[in-house]
């Protein structure tokens, strides 16, 4: 099965590359015949070759196969749902669609808003995960440079800082699920121009802020209930020996608790379980 869609995969990448699609319309509906797998999709990145080929034909007949694979195979990366599901997210599309950027999108001849499409649309091919979708990504990055122009009206330092803060998150090799979303289309491009950096981070880096925030609270009641004055410790930076700790239970309750020490010299903090 997958020699037989990496051939077909071969033929096509030919034909975009000598621009010649005589044959097209057969190699497509040979893959339509065959049963496709997500994993069949990334090994053989034939999302990308039909993709290829749809924005260069101008068979409306090939196109429209084309978008109609490509569309089908999506769904075997946005995973099962119910009848229920794809009701209600046909009626968000419909309602999305006539305020997101792809809706009104405009073309421009501006060379800075031109170069930030290509380095969005570059960013969004990080990985191989824009193959096995299929998705447009260059459509994609202009729809978000759209959205972020049609908000800010400029070009200027706030507009670039935008764009750069997109491009970075988008290629960062720990937050694959960012891109992936802005791909598969769960996160539209209009919602995305928007997003803060908290909102665009990696579940693990949001973890981490959420850690970070319970400690400060933590040392913050400890500085204001006070704590107990005591000889027993020697602070690592001034050496002396006048500290004041607590003792807070900052995880589960059969767990030891975590003592908080601050010099009273120096004002040097550690804690210790």
């Amino acid at each position: 099965m997958e020699d037989e869609v990496v051939r077909i995969a071969k033929k096509m990448d030919k034909m975009v590359q000598k621009k010649n699609a005589a044959g097209a319309l057969d190699l497509l509906k040979e893959l339509k015949n065959i049963p496709m797998t997500l994993e069949l999709l990334q090994s053989t990145r034939i999302g990308m070759s039909v993709n290829a080929l749809r924005k260069q034909s101008t068979d409306e007949e090939v196109t429209s196969l084309a978008k109609s694979l490509i569309k089908s195979w999506k769904k075997l990366l946005d995973g099962p749902s119910t009848d229920r599901d794809t009701e209600e997210k046909k009626k968000d599309t419909a309602i999305t669609s006539q305020n997101s950027p792809e809706a009104r999108e405009e073309s421009t001849s501006d060379s800075v808003r031109l170069k930030c499409r290509e380095m969005l649309a570059a960013a969004l091919r990080t990985g191989d995960d824009y193959i096995a979708i299929g998705a447009d990504e260059e459509e994609l990055g202009s729809q978000i440079e759209e959205a972020i122009y049609q908000e800010i009206r400029n070009t200027d330092m706030k507009y670039k800082n935008r764009v750069r803060s997109r491009i970075s998150n988008l290629k960062d090799a720990k937050n694959p699920n960012l891109r992936k979303n802005v791909l598969c289309g769960n996160i539209p491009p209009d919602l995305f121009a928007r997003m803060t950096a908290e909102e665009m981070a990696s579940d693990e880096l949001k973890e981490m802020r959420k850690n970070l925030t319970k400690e400060a609270i933590r040392e913050h009641q400890m500085a204001k209930t006070g704590g107990t004055q005591t000889d027993l410790f020697t602070c690592g930076k001034c050496k002396k020996k006048n500290c004041t700790y607590t003792q807070v239970q900052t995880r589960s309750a059969d767990e030891p608790m975590t003592t908080f020490v601050v010099c009273n010299e120096c004002g040097n903090r550690w804690k210790f379980c």
